[in-house]
């Protein structure tokens, strides 16, 4: 399940992406997939990288070498690799996870190349706020969403680093409900049998792709999307900027 578009991204032959919050490797094990690209995913999670790395094995092309798959165990705000590394960023539903993450944007901003293309989601405002209100273990789980963001200021935050926003859209319109079911049954989730149910829904739409729910999916986005997406391109000399998180 992909939250970011790469038909946004203008990906090219021989370019260089980071995956920022891999997790299990959705985008990074993507991004290899569709593209002649070095794809790199960090995670600070060992085991979302053994599930990673697990997964890509089915995927490997240890003979193509037009393209290459790594992974690392790296913190956010100090990444180990040298200013103007990458073409390209995702950063997909972490930003709300990290109490000082205008000091990520500042790590984007220093590894990406001037003129590179940067790809960030966050949960919408709305949806998230009623999750929030149905459960407290929802986000005071650790690990879990320590803020709510507005996208307009979080542009905002990102066009300070020195980024011009060229697209932006919403993602999962058709996760919001089972995201409330879970955060209203929170703690018998496992027993419910209507969570069990729109899980087996929504396992059947990510398989199948089925016309019906694809095309309820894109006509709900704008109105319920869960995730809020939006692309950015590094100016050619971007400033340096260092702010405090809200």
């Amino acid at each position: 399940m992909l939250t970011i578009n790469f038909e946004h991204m203008s990906l090219s032959k021989g370019d260089k992406v980071l995956d920022l919050g891999c997790g299990e490797g959705r985008h990074v094990i993507s991004a290899y997939m569709a593209y002649e690209v070095d794809a790199v995913g960090v995670d600070l999670s060992f085991d979302d990288l053994k599930i990673s790395a697990d997964r890509f094995m089915g995927f490997s092309e240890p003979d193509n070498e037009k393209k290459s798959f790594s992974l690392s165990a790296s913190n956010a705000l100090a990444l180990p690799f040298s200013d103007n590394s990458f073409d390209a960023i995702i950063c997909s539903e972490v930003l709300e996870h990290i109490p000082d993450y205008l000091s990520v944007l500042d790590e984007i901003t220093r590894v990406l190349k001037p003129e590179g293309i940067f790809a960030a989601s966050v949960p919408r405002a709305w949806p998230e706020r009623i999750c929030w209100a149905l459960s407290r273990e929802y986000h005071e789980v650790e690990g879990g969403h320590i803020r709510i963001f507005n996208a307009r200021s979080l542009r905002n935050d990102i066009e300070k680093q020195g980024f011009d926003y060229y697209r932006g859209h919403w993602a999962h319109a058709l996760h919001v409900p089972y995201w409330w079911l879970k955060c209203l049954f929170w703690r018998k989730q496992e027993q419910s049998k209507l969570i069990a149910a729109y899980h087996k829904l929504l396992v059947w739409d990510l398989m199948k792709k089925p016309w019906l729910t694809q095309t309820l999916d894109k006509l709900l986005n704008p109105l319920m999307g869960k995730s809020v997406v939006m692309y950015f391109q590094k100016q050619s000399s971007a400033p340096e900027y260092h702010g405090e998180a809200n």
